[in-house]
């Protein structure tokens, strides 16, 4: 018997209303999984969106990225 049989056999012998907290753990771990998938693919995008900008010349210096408050 495979993984998926074994869970399957278990929430089978569960009442009604555990099986339905079963499956909101599973849409839990499915938002999980898809929300970390979608951070990686912005991070890849990030990353190849400045490739080869660490070379260039900026005519910004680290005072200008400081913001004064009055």
């Amino acid at each position: 018997m495979n993984l998926v049989e074994t869970i399957i056999e278990q929430v089978q012998k569960l009442p009604g209303p555990q099986q339905g907290e079963v499956l909101n753990f599973v849409e839990y771990l499915q938002a999980k999984a898809e929300k970390h998938e979608r951070k990686d693919w912005s991070n890849l995008s990030l990353s190849s969106a400045i490739r080869g900008m660490e070379d260039e010349q900026t005519p910004y210096t680290l005072a200008d990225l400081k913001e004064s408050f009055s």
